[in-house]
């Protein structure tokens, strides 16, 4: 709508109002031109991420809680005991749970882990775990370096270290001039390995895991009890020899001094002991 005016000085002033909106004439305030969010639709966002950080925390809990490993089997450990061996499987934040062990180690053997050829851990229950424990098949160790040399049965060198493990008996008498890792013990006569694999096999039969394996310079064996030392002689005869072993160890028990199985055979039982002094 447009006015026009004329005031004392004889001017005349034009005015143009502006037609007002017909919101505003019914407020009598003017609107304003910021768009907003409606409430409702910003509520329900919230409901919803609160909704999914909610089910999250809950299938975890549900994991942790009903996976967690309470029971353990280890078999085939030797070296190790079983505490050392779930110490080596049961690593990291989840190292407790079996459905991450389960995923962890599925097809997956564990290597590089010395005297230990693989492992195997298998899921039997939501709250048990068996480790299985394949050991590298070791026959003796040698001395050489302050170490403990340990060779296969093909005489091959598979672990060098500080600490002897019992069940392995100690090799003595064999004559060489070097030592290599992964390589094969440089001896003169290889045929000593396979009567060392013989020995170690009757005595694991036998039940009866000596200290030490001597061999003299004609290659006859004497083995070695804490105190007593069995004179086994030429390996003629050998299993007689071992299987009586044990029977006579329990006659020995606390003594010290050397037995002599030389010329033992089913048929002549001829067995000295002979006290040390």
């Amino acid at each position: 709508m447009t006015i026009v005016r004329d005031n004392k000085y004889g001017e005349t002033i034009v005015m143009i109002n502006k037609p007002e909106r017909k919101s505003e004439r019914k407020t009598g305030k003017r609107s304003s031109n910021i768009t907003k969010m409606p409430d409702t639709r910003l509520k329900v966002r919230i409901v919803i991420v609160l909704g999914i950080i909610n089910v999250f925390l809950i299938v975890s809990y549900f994991i942790l809680s009903y996976y967690t490993v309470k029971n353990v089997q280890v078999d085939g450990n030797k070296h190790y005991s079983a505490d050392e061996i779930k110490a080596m499987i049961m690593t990291g934040y989840f190292g407790d749970n079996s459905l991450y062990l389960s995923l962890k180690y599925k097809n997956k053997d564990i290597e590089g882990v010395p005297f230990v050829e693989t492992m195997d851990v298998v899921v039997q229950s939501n709250d048990t775990i068996r480790i299985i424990v394949y050991e590298k098949a070791l026959a003796g160790y040698v001395k050489y370096l302050g170490r403990c040399m340990y060779f296969d049965n093909e005489g091959v060198i598979v672990e060098a270290s500080k600490v002897t493990t019992k069940g392995i008996p100690q090799v003595t008498g064999l004559k060489f001039d070097h030592v290599m890792l992964h390589e094969k013990l440089p001896v003169e006569n290889e045929q000593i390995f396979q009567n060392i694999l013989t020995i170690t096999k009757l005595l694991n039969k036998y039940n009866v895991p000596c200290d030490k394996i001597q061999f003299d310079n004609n290659y006859n064996v004497t083995l070695g009890y804490n105190r007593v030392r069995v004179n086994i002689g030429p390996l003629e005869n050998l299993d007689e020899k071992l299987m009586k072993l044990p029977e006579i160890l329990r006659w020995l028990e606390g003594e010290e001094g050397t037995l002599d199985l030389q010329n033992y055979t089913v048929d002549r039982k001829n067995i000295t002991f002979r006290r040390k002094k």
